[in-house]
């Protein structure tokens, strides 16, 4: 669990794995071109401090040193003393696609079911058996292709700060391509939709949180998973627990070639990615309107043609769900965005108060900063990333009879939804601040113009939630309902596309194919059912901003203006 073993896998078995990878490419990069035809990271509140790690062979628990850095990598070190010296880590990991358990009998429970084989009695283990003895305050990062890190922290309060930190780190690395504004990150996914679909796999998971290297690597690797398994490789010795980290071991080493491969082909496509798109701007640009106007009637023709199909589909599978998966998501997004609210207007209450009651620099600079850190401070923002959790379990037992199992992804695109909006709504109070407080006013004067600040923050926020919120119940809708009509709609309308290929070619441009004007047609149609549910519930109130999938949302580093002297530093 701390330095890397040699790999388990001998120089053959590396070299099939780089041609599975590079046979992947070839089908894959196809996609990819025809999506782009047609991101930033936010920060993370860097965490650190010493945890005890079972690492070395045979693991044993140690102490270590580690470190959460800002963009959502976890190091660790011998030592802090190391870490304070610039020395290079024990070992660190990305946080991508991990997930996070704080007790020990699920997490025994989860390693029990991992050995491929015949399983062995766990009971007949040595009583000093991997994770035998009770771990005090564990925290256990858990990923379906890489090896696991067991810590345990000091204390529970520890524990807590750490849970949350390591929460945030994983929402950050996963969401990445979904906060992205870059039209290549919605061609990317667009493209691994497509692929999936092409090899008959219509619903949506959470295959695309992550990097587009480490989104393919997962694609690959889930595919060889099932022969992986039935190998049952020399390499997977022992009983129970033993044999189990012995194939985390195993699939810690196909990963790590498999994600090698796909970055070096994925950054071998990149100038040719880059020529695409240059040509793409030259060519589709000057024609952009006579090109949409061609699309325009090419959709409607489709349109009509699978109609009465496409309306059969939604009232027999679709309509009957449809309300109750969107009143859920909705009921989810508002007590988050109440939390929300009422976490924002708590601090600026309080600014407000320190300026009458303590007007001294130093004590009020320091109030601004922790008040302009607020969005990346995970103990006060939890209370609103609870609330996405809450409804995990029930709008996961509505939507999986749809194909869809991506309740990671959504619920992590609510908790960015919640941050988006708590960092706009601090810049915008922070900038209206420096706009109206001067030195001429004293402390009252300056409290009554900040709350006068407070009350214009508070109008924005609902107004920009009032669009928002749409935004995000639309896309996530549309996420779990559209792939299963297109799967219930494969083999009937389908058929009618090749009827229009010849249109789309006579067209000439590139922009343009009879699969995603198809897509598009069937988007539409689900939409119009969407808004006819939110117009018909009466009830409805809306107040989120949008962190949906596509919408580009992201959560942008806050380097707020600081109002002249006392909020200044």
């Amino acid at each position: 669990m701390g330095g890397r073993p040699s790999s388990p896998l001998n120089k053959q078995q590396q070299q099939c794995l780089r041609g599975q990878v590079d046979a992947q490419l070839r089908n894959f990069l196809p996609c990819y071109r025809g999506q782009l035809a047609a991101s930033k990271l936010p920060r993370v509140r860097e965490h650190r401090g010493p945890l005890t790690q079972l690492r070395g062979h045979p693991p044993r628990w140690q102490p270590v040193f580690c470190v959460l850095r800002g963009d959502g990598r976890l190091e660790w070190f011998s030592h802090e003393e190391e870490y304070e010296s610039g020395a290079r880590p024990l070992g660190s990991t990305v946080l991508t696609g991990y997930a996070l358990l704080t007790s020990q009998r699920e997490y025994l429970r989860l390693l029990h079911a991992l050995c491929p084989g015949s399983s062995e009695d766990h009971a007949q283990e040595d009583p000093d058996s991997l994770l035998e003895v009770p771990v005090s305050s564990p925290l256990f990062l858990q990923h379906p292709f890489r090896q696991h890190l067991c810590f345990s922290a000091t204390t529970r309060e520890a524990q807590r700060a750490w849970r949350l930190a390591l929460q945030g780190g994983i929402r950050l690395r996963g969401t990445v391509l979904q906060r992205s504004q870059a039209p290549a990150a919605r061609a990317f996914l667009d493209a691994v939709r497509l692929y999936r679909q092409h090899r008959g796999h219509f619903g949506d998971d959470d295959v695309t949180l992550g990097s587009d290297a480490e989104v393919l690597a997962a694609v690959l690797m889930r595919e060889l998973l099932p022969a992986l398994r039935a190998q049952t490789p020399p390499s997977l010795r022992g009983a129970g627990r033993a044999r189990a980290w012995a194939w985390t071991e195993l699939l810690d080493a196909v990963h790590t070639v498999v994600l090698a491969r796909v970055s070096a082909g994925l950054r071998a496509f990149q100038p040719e990615k880059d020529e695409l798109l240059a040509s793409l701007e030259r060519t589709i640009r000057p024609d952009v309107d006579h090109t949409l106007q061609l699309r325009a009637g090419l959709a409607g023709r489709l349109r009509t043609d699978v109609q009465g199909l496409l309306e059969s589909c939604l009232r027999q599978e679709v309509d009957a769900q449809l309300p109750r998966v969107t009143r859920t998501l909705l009921s989810t997004v508002e007590a988050a965005i109440e939390a929300l609210r009422t976490l924002l207007a708590q601090g600026m209450d309080r600014l407000c108060r320190h300026l009458r009651q303590n007007p001294s620099g130093a004590r009020l600079r320091r109030e601004v900063y922790s008040f302009a850190e607020m969005p990346w401070d995970p103990e006060r923002m939890h209370t609103c990333y609870r609330e996405a959790e809450r409804a995990r379990g029930r709008l996961g037992q509505l939507v999986a009879p749809f194909g869809f199992l991506g309740m990671q992804g959504l619920v992590f695109g609510a908790q960015d939804l919640a941050q988006q909006l708590m960092a706009d709504a601090v810049a915008t109070f922070l900038q209206l601040a420096d706009q109206c407080l001067t030195t001429a006013l004293d402390c009252d004067q300056a409290a009554q113009q900040l709350e006068k600040v407070r009350g214009r923050v508070l109008k924005k926020f609902k107004s920009d939630s009032s669009s928002g919120q749409r935004k995000f119940i639309q896309g996530w809708v549309s996420c779990i309902f559209l792939p299963f009509v297109l799967s219930q709609l494969e083999q009937s309308c389908k058929k009618e596309l090749p009827e229009f290929e010849g249109d789309v070619l006579a067209v000439g441009s590139q922009a343009l194919t009879i699969e995603g004007i198809y897509e598009d047609v069937i988007r539409g149609v689900l939409l119009q059912r969407i808004n006819r549910d939110e117009e018909t519930d009466p009830q409805r109130e809306r107040g989120a901003c949008p962190t949906q999938p596509g919408s580009g949302a992201e959560v942008q580093p806050l380097c707020p203006l600081l109002p002249s002297g006392t909020f200044r530093s």
